[in-house]
Order: C-alpha cells, then sequence, then structure tokens
C-alpha cells in the first residue's frame, strides 16, 4: 500500500511540474497582407465559415479554449497546430506561387468533400466547426470560382 502512495504522489508532482512547460502560442494579432482574405476578399459569411472550422490550426492567430492551460493537453494541441501550418497557413497564402495556390485551394475543397476537414476531433470540443450542407457548398463554390480567376492568369 506505502508503494502505491508514493506512485501516486510522483505522478502528482510530475503532473504539477509539467504544467510549467508551456508551449508558445500562435497568437500575432496582427492581419498579414499575404492572407488570403486580403488577396481574395471572401464575403463575410465564407470568412466566418473559415474563422470556425479552418483558421485556428491553419493561422498564425489561434483562439485557444481553457484546456489548454493543461498540460500535457496543451502540448498535444500545439503539435496539431504546428502540423496544420506547416500544411496550409491562410496568413501566408499571397507568399505560395500561383500553382501552389491553386492546388491548396483544390485541396480545400477535396478535404471539405470527402469530409476530412475539421479533423473529427477537433468538431467534437468546436461544434460551431461542423459546417452544414449549405456552409459547405458555399465554401466550395466560392473555392472553385477562386481556381477559375487563377487558372485565368
Amino acid at each position: 500500500m506505502k508503494k502505491v502512495k508514493v506512485i501516486i504522489a510522483a505522478l502528482a508532482i510530475v503532473f504539477v511540474i509539467i504544467q510549467f512547460i508551456r508551449p508558445a502560442r500562435n497568437q500575432n494579432g496582427q492581419v498579414s497582407g499575404q492572407s488570403l482574405a486580403f488577396l481574395y476578399h471572401p464575403s463575410d459569411s465564407v470568412v466566418k465559415i473559415l474563422q470556425a472550422a479552418c483558421m485556428d490550426c491553419h493561422s498564425n492567430n489561434t483562439h485557444y479554449p481553457w484546456y489548454t492551460n493543461v498540460q500535457p493537453l496543451g502540448w498535444f494541441l500545439n503539435r496539431h497546430i504546428r502540423q496544420g501550418k506547416d500544411e496550409l497557413n491562410f496568413d501566408e497564402f499571397g507568399a505560395y506561387s500561383t500553382r501552389r495556390q491553386k492546388s491548396k485551394l483544390r485541396s480545400i475543397k477535396d478535404q471539405i468533400v470527402e469530409q476530412a476537414m475539421p479533423l473529427k476531433s477537433y468538431k467534437l470540443m468546436h461544434p460551431e466547426s461542423r459546417l452544414s450542407s449549405i456552409q459547405k457548398q458555399m465554401l466550395i463554390h466560392w473555392l472553385d470560382k477562386q481556381i477559375d480567376s487563377l487558372e485565368q492568369q
């Protein structure tokens, strides 16, 4: 019994200590001149959809829920955000070549159609990110217009 108490106490101490090891926040608070919204001027409804379903992981400004202050959850989410930004960063979209922009827009469309994005784990904790059929169609229509305009160039 004494051994169990020692193990529980050690685990509690480790849990408390890891609370002080926090990843840097993904919040620069600035709107980039390279952002997708700045370059392509989506409607307010499209912007709201992108903010609710995409921007926390695919921009330079994440809105953090309370549970990211609890480690190791914060580490887990930070890893997802880094991976999301590595794959696609809406705030740096203008820095991509035209070919890469078209590819990314097509990929976004495919992810929506295949229901691969937003991630299931994200939708679980963020019900506002669950896109309705109308929202999906609105995004797909907007994406098709942007792809067509890039192909005209």
